[in-house]
């Protein structure tokens, strides 16, 4: 279940608070983020995102109906003497040896079993909760149901278990009640390691100065403006700062009308995780740049991507056998026809290269394409394609943050190794135009074949006359063009107009044969850039494509 689907119907907002469902469409928004981003990004900037996400779900998808403020100060602070004074109850043990509170008690406002499921997750003991129900008749108390009131250990504990235990509990509480007393209320740790780092949860924090029944009104009022000093400067300048005692239950009423109407609004769940989603959205910002689109790689990176293929791939050498092999078929088709069978003891040069140059007859076919006989790149081509390679992700990568160059690279390398069997498979499959016939080989054909007819029927004439002459019967009488017998210009004129022809038409071929090399080059550089898309820049765009549904997803996240 998802976090909109787990809270959804259960949270309401209001003018003038945090409203719920747009406080869950941020979350969302987060996590959405993340889901793009973590397979690009180092985890170890992810992480208090991730936290954040899986703790907000949880939170809010249990009691709303309850408040948790944890009383949090260094040792002798008083905290926990206000503790139980705000119960007006002895629940948690009262000293100055440190440390005193090793484990948070909990006091709830009201039936203890409501509000259990939420303090296991806070993860308070079951022998260290307790309740204040017996005195809910009272109008007091009773303004204060639904407050779970926790005593955090000091978090400048000895012991390094209390330490973290209060940074962890820290993180799950809704509102914190910061305790200090007039010797330490500057204490370095207290500003720098804690106060500093709420300045985003103004809302949800106040500061007490406990112990003020030692000191006189007039100190009270210099110590307390101090100490709002040091708030602003921890960007706490909002926060309620307020003097109490446990000693004087007078001096816990400023205290008590807070917490009251805290508990009233019920809103301080929301408002912990509204700041909390900004303190972490804040580093993510630096992930995410300017916008940047998925035709971010332009088409002179992507050309000189393409020419190292095709320089890998042996398309000059292909074009050149496509070359080859118009004239040698030329000259099969519209040779002399008595020298045409030395033609075919020389190999076309395109099946020397194993390649048909033809279209396959199955646009869809799965059958296995054979590899060309076309030699491996060589060392200087292999270096070409790894900078043509590298420069398509230093293009992409550069309107980026430089965190997002890795994936980049990655990306663009992610298909490398398949590149050499692709632009084999490209090749054998591009159609080179070498199965179509020119329709004037067909005519030339057939007039060689005629002249050749005509040799033939001239000398068989002449034979024919010899041979009656050899019988001594009378002579064949020849007709004549001019001077010449009909016979032998027969003979010569076939052979020499057969010969004059192929001639002729060399140029021609050979115009056809550069034609052919022009487009069969074309072709094959398509099929390279084909390549060069699907197993370059594709997973490249992969990686901008995510990078701008983060960013939009992001902006999602800041909007406030």
């Amino acid at each position: 279940m998802n976090l909109i689907e787990k809270v959804r119907g259960a949270l309401t907002g209001a003018d003038g608070r945090v409203d719920a469902e747009e406080l869950v469409q941020r979350l969302e928004s987060l996590s959405k983020f993340l889901r793009l981003v973590d397979p690009y990004l180092p985890d170890a900037d992810l992480v208090a995102a991730h936290t954040l996400v899986e703790r907000a779900g949880n939170r809010l998808s249990l009691s709303r109906d309850h408040t948790v403020v944890a009383l949090a100060g260094s040792t002798g602070s008083g905290k926990s003497s206000l503790f139980n004074a705000l119960a007006r109850l002895k629940l948690s043990p009262v000293g100055v040896r440190r440390p005193t509170t090793g484990a948070a008690h909990a006091c709830v406002w009201g039936p203890l079993e409501p509000a259990n499921q939420l303090l296991d997750w806070i993860g308070v003991l079951p022998r260290q909760r307790f309740i204040r129900e017996s005195a809910l008749d009272g109008d007091d108390e009773a303004a204060l149901r639904g407050l779970v009131l926790l005593d955090l250990p000091d978090f400048d504990s000895i012991e390094r278990s209390h330490r973290l235990e209060v940074d962890r509990l820290l993180g799950l509480v809704d509102q914190v009640v910061w305790v200090v007393d007039p010797q330490k209320y500057g204490d370095r740790i207290l500003h720098q390691a804690y106060l500093s780092q709420f300045r985003e949860h103004t809302g949800v924090t106040i500061v007490v100065l406990n112990q003020a029944d030692r000191l006189s009104t007039q100190d009270t009022e210099v110590v307390l403006g101090d100490l709002r000093r040091l708030l602003e400067e921890d960007g706490l300048s909002g926060a309620p700062v307020m003097a109490t005692s446990a000693k004087q239950p007078g001096m816990l009423h400023e205290l008590r009308e807070t917490l009251e109407k805290t508990v009233a609004d019920r809103q301080a769940a929301l408002r912990r995780l509204a700041g909390d989603l900004q303190t972490v959205s804040e580093p993510l910002t630096l992930m995410i740049g300017p916008p940047a689109a998925e035709d971010e790689v332009d088409r002179a990176t992507v050309r000189q991507l393409s020419e190292a293929l095709a320089a890998s791939a042996g398309v000059g050498a292909v074009a050149d056998a496509t070359a080859g092999s118009y004239r040698h078929r030329a000259a099969a088709a519209t040779g002399w026809p008595v020298v045409r069978g030395l033609r075919r003891l020389r190999p076309d040069p395109l099946r020397r290269l194993h390649l048909t140059g033809t279209a396959p007859t199955d646009a869809v076919s799965t059958d296995i394409v054979p590899r060309t006989s076309l030699p491996e790149a060589d060392a200087a081509q292999k270096s070409a394609v790894g900078l043509s390679v590298r420069a398509v992700a230093a293009r992409a990568a550069a309107p980026l943050p430089a965190m997002w160059a890795p994936a980049l690279t990655n990306a663009a390398r992610s298909r490398v190794d398949d590149l050499p069997d692709a632009l084999d498979r490209a090749v054998a499959k591009t159609d080179l135009g070498a199965g179509r016939t020119p329709l004037w080989w067909r005519g030339v054909g057939i007039l060689q074949w005629a002249l050749v007819a005509a040799a033939v029927a001239g000398l068989g004439w002449l034979l024919a006359g010899y041979a009656v002459r050899l019988l001594g019967l009378p002579e064949l009488r020849y007709p004549k063009v001019g001077a010449v017998p009909l016979p032998t210009l027969l003979l010569l004129g076939g052979v020499l107009a057969g010969l004059l022809l192929w001639l002729l038409l060399k140029p021609i071929v050979n115009w056809g044969a550069r034609r052919a090399r022009a487009r069969a080059e074309q072709r094959l550089r398509a099929s390279i850039t084909e390549v060069a898309r699907e197993y370059v820049v594709a997973p490249v765009r992969e990686v901008l494509n995510a990078y701008a549904q983060a960013r939009e997803a992001l902006t999602t996240v800041r909007s406030e």
